[in-house]
């Protein structure tokens, strides 16, 4: 068993070696909470939900960390007199909780926020000004900024020099040395508020938003850990500054570095700040959760992904081949439940190993539900109940089983189904009756009116069962 994975600092694939193969170390960027969740946002936790559940499957055991920042320019820039950057912080952290979970993305190990951290971000902050690598402000201001050009291997993550790099833009450029540095702490300002500030060294002030996620990392998985994950938009600068802001300060901090590709709208990624984004509340809304999964999985993580009406068809249809075998089976001989620690295919196994590979993982995955019906088809009972229980095993690691007891209510509308389920067993009821009166021409028509619709009928010796045509 060799897991690889593209590691964005080396720019190559490397077999994945943890620390401790008992227990793999995983941090990733999580939401700042200024506003709602977009389904970028939903795509990006969800490559990482796949990459844990793999993960967990290969090793056993995996620590995951997910931060939220919560105290950030942009959360103080969306507050109002009714509503305070804290009330606003939580009511939007639970906004992202809910679309996570919508989706079947598992809850982290850990979910700090970064207010709950700000005495590790002084003490990191310190050893770096100890160390010569950062230095407060001269002008009184209360600010502490990252000296780039201390640091020699600055750049290293994205192959930059600093000579190329534009000045950093994530604090007022006051008392910086050089138009990179970048800040470790804020001064306090008048316009902001008296709560958002905390007592330090160098006086009132908040942490910069690149030293939240440097000190969550140490303080939950250690000087030094497996994983760090994050939005290909990540790179530069937040995780670049963190790779130099804890490395400088003499952490060996992440071993390999996973980056997810955009969700794009006409070739642009997805933003708040370019306004051409998508909540994800609107998308949940339109949409099953498992067939938003589904869509949101069925590209490489590493891939942009531009989303269409056809991604949610293509999604339901897949699923809905899927289902309609798992319930020829059910049907035909009873089938229970399989054990979670079943063997997986070989050709699954190699796909997800080789870089997470789920668009391969899938041809396998539907190569079986065709070979599991080809064999219900000849009667090989053998074969169709071996074929399920691997669909459920690789739907499961997945979560994409239909069956599974999260997706029993799947978003659908339960009157709707309900009403067509009615309409259908009662032609279904006028076929059987037109056939028992030898009325061949009007069973074919009723027949050939429900194909029409897209709706599949199998007939069995237990009676006929429908389904949507997939």
């Amino acid at each position: 068993m060799t897991i690889r994975l593209h590691d964005t600092r080396a720019q190559e694939l490397r077999d994945f070696v943890p620390l401790d193969p008992s227990n793999v170390t995983m941090y990733v960027c999580g939401p700042t909470v200024q506003s709602g969740p977009h389904i970028g946002h939903v795509r990006a936790a969800l490559s990482f939900d796949l990459l844990r559940r793999w993960l967990q499957r290969r090793y056993g055991r995996v620590t995951f960390v997910r931060n939220v920042t919560d105290i950030d320019d942009k959360v103080l820039a969306n507050a109002t007199d009714t509503e305070k950057w804290w009330g606003l912080a939580y009511r939007m952290e639970q906004e992202f909780t809910a679309a996570y979970a919508a989706v079947g993305i598992l809850s982290p190990t850990y979910e700090p926020r970064a207010t709950a951290s700000v005495p590790q971000m002084q003490e990191l902050i310190e050893r770096l000004i100890d160390r010569g690598h950062a230095y407060p402000a001269s002008d009184g201001s209360g600010d502490v900024y990252f000296d780039v050009r201390s640091w020699p291997a600055y750049g290293e993550l994205t192959r930059q020099s600093v000579d190329a790099m534009e000045p950093a833009a994530d604090a007022d450029p006051r008392g910086k040395r050089n138009p990179q540095d970048f800040a470790l702490w804020k001064g306090a300002k008048p316009d902001e508020p008296a709560d958002a500030t905390w007592a330090s060294p160098w006086g009132a002030g908040r942490p910069g938003w690149h030293i939240e996620c440097s000190a969550m990392a140490r303080r939950y998985l250690g000087e030094e850990f497996d994983i760090h994950g994050g939005g290909l938009d990540l790179r530069f600068p937040h995780h670049e500054n963190e790779l130099a802001q804890s490395t400088a300060a003499g952490d060996g901090f992440a071993r390999y570095w996973v980056h997810n590709g955009l969700v794009t709208v006409d070739g642009q990624k997805m933003s708040k700040s370019l306004g051409n984004f998508t909540l994800a509340a609107d998308v949940l809304a339109a949409h099953d959760p498992l067939v938003i999964r589904y869509a949101l999985a069925a590209a490489h993580y590493r891939s942009s992904l531009d989303l269409t009406d056809s991604s949610w068809s293509e999604a339901e249809a897949a699923l809905g081949r899927i289902r309609t075998f798992q319930e020829r089976v059910l049907r035909a001989h009873g089938v229970q439940r399989e054990d979670d620690d079943r063997d997986l295919p070989a050709s699954f196994a190699a796909a997800m190993d080789d870089d997470l590979g789920v668009p391969q993982a899938l041809a396998v995955l539907h190569e079986t539900v065709r070979g599991g019906n080809a064999a219900l088809d000849r009667s090989d009972r053998e074969a169709a109940i071996e074929a399920f229980a691997d669909v459920q095993a690789m739907t499961r690691i997945l979560g994409i089983d239909p069956l599974a007891p999260e997706w029993a209510d799947g978003g659908s509308d339960t009157k709707t189904t309900t009403a067509l389920d009615a309409l259908v067993q009662a032609m279904i009821t006028q076929r059987a009756q037109a056939r028992a009166d030898k009325d061949w021409p009007a069973a074919d028509r009723i027949r050939d009116a429900i194909a029409a619709a897209g709706i599949t009928l199998e007939d069995t010796p237990d009676g006929t069962h429908w389904s949507i045509d997939g």
